[in-house]
């Protein structure tokens, strides 16, 4: 799993911006990369009671995130077309980033192995990396029920010191 001082892993993958079903583009990290903060929020899938809460906490957080020109990405491996709707159905004001391919999943070392008995998911995580792609924070949830204001809170706390160094 990627710590802080770790070179976050380049990848590509569909980006879902929310606005109709198949509001799909691309997104290339290292694309991203020189415009302030990134935030990775990892989730198991959308729609879930736990990855709702969770997004819809840094949903009514942007603000706090935008005055410190830190872009938030919420990253699942739902296809983009759901994560579309998920987009809708929760009013977020962020983009999902679809690892439908699970590949990220792996290169950032947060993979759930079966939900369910059944597949693989991301494990809830969330990574902040600075300008040039270097992991700064980490948080990976641990067992029982997350504050996920908290959390969150914790992350912002993260982005402002990368911001401030």
């Amino acid at each position: 799993m990627l710590d802080v001082g770790d070179s976050a892993p380049d990848f590509s993958v569909p980006i879902a911006g929310g606005e109709v079903y198949n509001d799909i583009s691309s997104f290339t990290l290292s694309e991203a990369l020189g415009d302030g903060p990134i935030v990775l929020a990892f989730i198991p899938a959308a729609f879930t009671s736990g990855c709702t809460t969770e997004m819809c906490t840094f949903r009514d957080s942007m603000h706090r995130f935008e005055g410190l020109d830190a872009k938030v990405y919420g990253i699942s491996v739902d296809l983009p077309p759901a994560l579309n709707i998920f987009i809708q159905q929760e009013e977020l004001n962020f983009p999902m980033l679809s690892d439908w391919r699970h590949e990220v999943i792996h290169d950032y070392g947060v993979v759930l192995p079966d939900m369910y008995g059944l597949f693989e998911v991301a494990k809830r995580s969330i990574f902040v990396l600075d300008s040039t792609g270097t992991v700064t924070y980490r948080w990976v949830e641990g067992e029982g029920k997350t504050d996920f204001g908290a959390a969150i809170d914790a992350v912002y706390d993260a982005v402002a010191e990368t911001v401030s160094v």
